[in-house]
C-alpha cells in the first residue's frame, strides 16, 4: 500500500485548520466585536460539553436501553 494518500489528506486537514485559525486572528484583531461573540461562543459551548459530560457520566447508556440495535439489518 501506498502511504502518500494519507500523507495528502493530513497536509490538507492541518492546512485548512492553520487557515481557519489564521482567520479567528485576524477577526478577533481587526474587529472588536467578533472577541465578545467568540468569548460568549466558547463559554456557551463549554458549559454544553461539560453538561453532556457529567449527563452520560452518571447516567450512563445501557445496552437494554437500545431498542434497535442494528436498524440497516447487518450482521
Amino acid at each position: 500500500m501506498d502511504p502518500e494518500p494519507q500523507e495528502r489528506s493530513y497536509l490538507r486537514g492541518a492546512a485548512g485548520l492553520i487557515a481557519v485559525l489564521a482567520v479567528v486572528v485576524i477577526l478577533l484583531l481587526w474587529l472588536p466585536a467578533y472577541r465578545w461573540f467568540l468569548l460568549i461562543s466558547t463559554g456557551i459551548g463549554v458549559l454544553v460539553a461539560g453538561a453532556l459530560y457529567l449527563w452520560h457520566h452518571f447516567k450512563p447508556l445501557k445496552e437494554e436501553d437500545v431498542d434497535n440495535k442494528r436498524p440497516l439489518g447487518l450482521h
